[in-house]
């Protein structure tokens, strides 16, 4: 069975939109969680990180990666904008 978050695959896929972080997991074949994180680039979808046989509470194990990413991914927005801005004032 298939996680509500995960990855859609094939025709008519939605594109992971820039800067969102989604999750994928599934049942390991052994034991625990396999668990994937994907982020979404400006054109394309990188994996930020895998999580092979996680043990059962891994959402303790990947938040505080997942934190992290958001909060760079805040950082560049703010960052580009303030250098977008700073390029028009230069060519007014």
């Amino acid at each position: 069975m298939r996680c509500p978050l995960s990855p859609l695959r094939g025709v008519g896929a939605l594109r992971l939109p820039l800067g969102r972080i989604r999750l994928h997991w599934e049942p390991a074949s052994r034991a625990g969680w396999d668990v994937a994180a994907h982020l979404g680039l400006a054109t394309t979808e990188a994996l930020l990180a895998p999580w092979p046989a996680a043990p059962d509470d891994w959402p303790r194990l990947v938040r505080p990666t997942l934190h992290e990413v958001t909060g760079l991914c805040a950082a560049l927005a703010v960052a580009t904008v303030a250098l977008d801005l700073s390029n028009r004032l230069a060519e007014a």
